[in-house]
């Protein structure tokens, strides 16, 4: 069996930033490429975050990671994800986007070497689903029509706004945007802007009353009786368990407690591949939607894809927008159609190309372990 046989990493800055500034980075302009070879030369790659510092999170991948998955069976994915979970426990505490990004080239590696584009490889439910395009924090409502109507254009059913101020304009926001499209799917995602219970339940009315989709993070997640509470109170679905850390463990406690209508996973936040599929098993055994959060970046967010496109689970994609620069590193960008969908790649593995050129060009670092 091909064993693990290098590790590789590429620190990448870019001018054009995608979103606001967090602290001194601005959102989306650092990013690591990872990239795992086995002993025959198939090579699986991902990409994670790296907006808490440039080189913290290669440090992580290279000083703990490597030396517990270099030499291993591609095979036992399982085994290394489970060890890489002890591992955090006893002390390490791994940063939220790591190590999920390995797990999702090493089970790159396996689709390729099978011949099957990883959805396939899963076991296939579709080629593609709807997506919503989900906004940044805008500076003012006209920006929000503005960027709906861009998606509208281009086929989008869905739209999803981050809503900037306090919850009085989350209020004005939605408004605005149901009545310029009265027949588009909206949510809302005031991304853990930890409402009071009082606001929370204001907000959720009104979004009733303009029939949203559902209410996304209304509070921190580590407030899971909050979140039961809203969910007994209101009518409208609560999203939550995004930031719930410990992966689909997380999750669970969500779900035991009733405190949330539908559930978040993803391969960068929740472990892997391997995480994201057990949250989906996970929410299904209890019928409950578990829907693909954005991971910011092209290659993890294919890897999104090939996972909801593998579970009967998931209602959407959630698109970035602009989703033109989220798709960093990805040659190509991401397949769109004309009605509304995200068309999954059907090549071995994720089924895309890296712009080599572009890491190159904008990697300030590269580190290389190799078994």
């Amino acid at each position: 069996m091909a064993k693990v046989a290098r590790i590789e990493t590429w620190v990448c800055r870019r001018e054009e930033a995608p979103g606001s500034g967090y602290g001194n980075l601005p959102f989306g302009s650092v990013c690591v490429i990872i990239k795992v070879t086995d002993d025959d030369g198939v090579s699986g790659v991902a990409t994670a975050l790296a907006s808490s510092g440039p080189t913290i999170t290669a440090r992580y991948v290279h000083d703990v990671i490597a030396p517990l998955v270099l030499g291993r069976d591609i095979t036992d994915r399982e085994r290394i994800w489970q060890d890489l979970y002890l591992r955090n426990r006893n002390l390490t505490f791994f940063p939220m986007y790591l190590p999920g990004p390995v797990d999702v080239a090493l089970w790159e590696i396996a689709a390729k070497r099978a011949d099957l584009p990883l959805f396939r490889y899963l076991g296939a439910v579709r080629d593609r689903l709807p997506y919503y395009a989900s906004s940044q924090f805008l500076p003012e409502i006209a920006d929000y029509l503005t960027e709906a109507q861009r998606y509208v254009d281009l086929g989008a059913t869905a739209y999803k706004s981050h809503p900037a101020g306090d919850w009085r304009q989350h209020i004005e926001i939605a408004g605005a945007l149901r009545s310029a499209f009265p027949d588009l799917t909206l949510m809302l995602d005031p991304a853990g802007s930890n409402y009071t219970m009082a606001q929370a339940m204001r907000v959720a009315r009104a979004l009733e009353e303009l029939d949203f989709h559902w209410l996304e993070e209304p509070f921190h997640d580590v407030y899971i009786d909050k979140y039961a509470q809203l969910c007994r109170s209101v009518d409208i679905p609560i999203l939550a368990s995004e930031a719930a850390t410990g992966g689909p463990q997380g999750i669970a406690e969500f779900i035991r407690r009733e405190a949330a209508d539908i559930v978040r996973t993803d391969v960068s936040w929740k472990w892997g591949v391997t995480g994201a599929m057990k949250s989906m098993h996970l929410a299904e055994a209890f019928g409950l939607n578990c829907e693909l959060h954005t991971t910011t970046m092209g290659v993890t967010d294919v890897a999104n894809l090939h996972v909801a496109c593998a579970s009967a689970n998931t209602e959407y994609f959630e698109l970035f927008a602009p989703h033109e620069l989220w798709s960093f590193p990805l040659l190509g960008g991401f397949d769109l159609d004309d009605q509304g969908n995200i068309v999954c790649p059907t090549g071995p593995g994720l089924g895309v190309s890296v712009d080599w050129d572009l890491v190159d060009d904008t990697s300030i670092e590269s580190t290389d372990s190799r078994g």
